[in-house]
């Protein structure tokens, strides 16, 4: 049976996907529109990139022991997958509730916290409850979602943000398996380095 947290996640994409054809529908201040834009968004920084990594990362380095052993690796990736679910709903909730006007306070510090707390979660493989784990990562993705929501306008934008943000968890999920067994250290330098880089932003936020 699928999780309640990633059952959620899955709800609320769907939900929200009829919201985008009438978010920012006339003009607007958004700089990006189109579907090439919004799948080249997240690529244009590496705090999001590296977010977005990061999650995927870390719902398969510190998968529990239960999900890890399951008998099927679809198993395997569907149990990691919840953290991305979680995250790209709330990310698309984020940048809804931007394109509406809603303005969330200190954006930037919260993405820069984001990578330092994100960082370190993979870097030591600390698995947290199903519930901590879905609100934290849920909670960096609004913020995530704000930053981007007042920079790309248009259903098409939109779409092409959730698109590019599911290839990038996709990629982080590939890269925590691979770190799974003998190259841990590489989850370790990987997350260490995240961390270090959310660290820098903060300081100069």
């Amino acid at each position: 049976m699928t999780p309640r947290p990633c059952r959620a996640a899955l709800l609320g994409l769907a939900a929200a996907f009829p919201l985008i054809a009438s978010a920012h529908g006339g003009s607007d201040g958004a700089a990006h529109h189109g579907l090439l834009a919004g799948l080249l968004h997240p690529f244009t920084g590496l705090d999001h990139l590296l977010a977005m990594l990061a999650v995927g990362a870390w719902g398969a380095t510190a998968l529990p022991a239960a999900d890890a052993q399951a008998t099927s690796p679809g198993g395997r990736v569907a149990a990691a997958a919840r953290l991305p679910l979680v995250f790209a709903a709330l990310l698309l909730a984020g940048a809804l509730a931007a394109a509406a006007g809603l303005r969330l306070p200190a954006v930037e510090p919260v993405i820069a916290a984001s990578l330092l707390v994100l960082g370190l979660l993979v870097a030591l493989r600390s698995p947290l409850p199903a519930a901590a784990a879905s609100a934290l990562v849920g909670g960096f993705a609004l913020f995530h979602g704000a930053a981007h929501g007042t920079e790309l306008g248009g259903a098409a934008a939109l779409a092409g943000m959730v698109m590019a943000t599911a290839l990038l968890h996709a990629a982080g999920l590939a890269l925590g398996f691979a770190w799974r067994g003998r190259a841990a250290w590489m989850a370790r330098l990987a997350g260490g380095g995240t961390a270090l880089f959310g660290a820098g932003l903060l300081f100069f936020a």
